[in-house]
């Protein structure tokens, strides 16, 4: 269960942090969040859909990263096969919490960082440090800062962006049935997408309202990522191949 805590350089003055990848801190994993002010990396080398919440019904974007709930196929030997890391993953141990503060006679909420102490990546031996000697931030936690910041901007942004596809019909339920071999086959359910007919049928009005709003570019990136599926299924046959070679059962190698 994780134990957050507002990072400090005085408590936590010696933390550091592992920034290899493995199984161990909970890098299989077959989706990830997108935010998007982060689609424009992603979608080199990631496919971007959306999913519903299961609690409010609203949408949320991901980055799938393999065909099952615990296969990460970018992963292996320790290493993220790819030039780009979600926020998701690279933020780590943090996430941004809020601290409330006076300022000028108004009660206002101050993002600040969070440390999560439970967390497989924290120790005090190994990894990239937090704090510098004197105090300072590290070049890794300024790294950190950044991406948390990303990612805030990303969600509340994206609240708005996924409304306004939705408004306009834009995001429409999909059935990706994936083609392995003559034998094995994949189904993705449970994903929606960008309907690419819709959008090219929408009027200049509503066209513009999504330039003005800054969602436009948003859309098409999601339709651009697409083109990682197959990088995808390659991947997997790869691993298949090499998991029939071996003797093996199929797994997320």
């Amino acid at each position: 269960m994780a134990r957050y805590e507002l990072l400090n350089n005085v408590a936590h003055k010696d933390l550091r942090v592992i920034t290899r990848f493995g199984r161990e801190f909970g890098d299989e994993i077959g989706m990830v969040p997108a935010f998007p002010t982060e689609y424009a990396e992603l979608q080199r080398e990631y496919p971007i859909f959306f999913r519903k919440d299961r609690e409010d019904g609203g949408y949320q974007s991901v980055a799938v990263l393999g065909f099952g709930r615990q296969e990460n196929l970018y992963l292996g030997d320790g290493r993220w096969n790819a030039s780009y890391l979600p926020g998701y993953i690279a933020k780590g141990p943090f996430l941004i919490g809020f601290q409330e503060r006076w300022e000028d006679s108004e009660l206002r909420q101050e993002p600040v960082i969070h440390v999560d102490l439970d967390h497989p990546r924290v120790g005090f031996k190994e990894g990239e440090p937090v704090f510098e000697p004197q105090g300072g931030h590290s070049p890794y936690l300024q790294r950190i800062a950044t991406v948390l910041r990303g990612i805030h901007d990303g969600v509340e942004g994206g609240k708005a962006m996924f409304a306004a596809f939705e408004a306009m019909g834009l995001i429409q339920p999909l059935k990706l049935e994936i083609k392995l071999d003559g034998e094995q086959s994949i189904d993705l359910t449970g994903l929606y997408g960008i309907d690419r007919q819709r959008l090219a049928a929408l009027g200049a009005a509503e066209l513009e309202a999504l330039h003005r709003a800054g969602f436009l570019e948003g859309a098409f990136l999601v339709l651009a990522s697409t083109h990682n599926i197959p990088r995808l299924i390659a991947e997997k046959q790869r691993r298949l191949r090499l998991q029939a070679q071996a003797g093996t059962t199929p797994g997320t190698a």
